[in-house]
């Protein structure tokens, strides 16, 4: 899995009605196999939790049946620890690893953080990347709980959502040799200095080789052409809710067919993609000037 530095947090495009739209699913997905980019699927960014349990198999199903030449990882959040052993078993023999999310909701401590992740690293039969995202968990991941479970035979990585580079230090120190991935496109030059071993985007659904040349150059610590179009490109992409802006953009340029969410989510709160539209233009003539 090291050889992957960029995982692309999948989007799920949706038809007008709300129902999964496969084909679009297929086409997007292809898009990331052809610039080796890893899959990330039914994570926050392909809103895994407003899809039934039915619909989450249909999507692993598909995207695993689909035979892409790059590693499929699965989601893996909630609050109901036998719900998310059973997801895991049924993606045992499918996806090729997974993403464990900080428990939802509840907050747990130290304690409670460290028994969650060891009865699914234990279910699992694939590696699995540990995610610290306490803007939508409502809790930190504690590094004692890293620092804990480090030699697990199945904790493979670390993904650092948090915003913060003094929290991305303090897990680098804490677990040295476990690799830390940038969950925040915008801070991965950042994150790169201090050690980042790659990034899972969300903006690399709109632009997979702009990304993968922008990860590129900043796990190189050639950042001299980032800024600030990168910048100014990451604050678009998050202009509201994700994945809102990276769904109404997928529409802009014709890769999807709706910018359709599932409740409470809706494409109707960015009533403009103006600024996507240029943005888009910005990263494309970057990349054919940088490639």
């Amino acid at each position: 899995m090291n050889n992957i530095t960029l995982w692309t947090a999948l989007v799920t495009p949706m038809k007008a009605d709300g129902s999964v739209h496969y084909d679009d699913l297929g086409k997007i997905a292809r898009k990331q196999e052809a610039a080796g980019n890893g899959i990330l699927i039914l994570g926050s960014t392909g809103e895994g939790l407003a899809l039934s349990d039915s619909e989450k198999k249909d999507v692993v199903d598909f995207v695993c049946g689909l035979g892409l030449k790059v590693p499929v990882m699965a989601g893996v959040g909630g609050f109901d620890l036998a719900k998310q052993k059973e997801w895991i078993s049924y993606c045992n023999n499918k996806t090729d690893a997974f993403l464990l999310v900080v428990p939802l909701y509840s907050k747990p401590g130290i304690i409670g953080q460290t028994e969650w992740f060891n009865v699914l690293l234990d279910e699992a039969k694939k590696p699995c990347m540990i995610y610290n995202i306490p803007s939508r968990t409502g809790v930190k991941l504690f590094p004692g709980v890293m620092t804990t479970l480090n030699g697990h035979t199945n904790l493979w990585a670390m993904k650092e959502a948090s915003g913060s580079l003094h929290d991305f230090q303090e897990f680098r120190e804490a677990v040295p040799e476990i690799p830390l991935y940038s969950g925040d496109d915008a801070l991965l030059p950042f994150f790169s200095a201090a050690g980042c071993k790659g990034l899972v985007s969300v903006c690399s659904n709109i632009w997979p080789s702009e990304v993968g040349l922008y990860t590129e150059k900043c796990l190189k610590g050639d950042t001299e052409t980032l800024f600030p179009l990168w910048h100014t490109a990451v604050k678009a992409m998050f202009s509201a809710s994700n994945p809102i802006p990276v769904k109404r953009l997928l529409k802009e340029k014709g890769w999807i067919s709706s910018s359709v969410l599932r409740p409470p989510l809706t494409h109707k709160e960015l009533p403009s993609a103006d600024a996507l539209i240029a943005i888009d233009e910005h990263i494309n003539n970057w990349y054919q000037k940088n490639r």
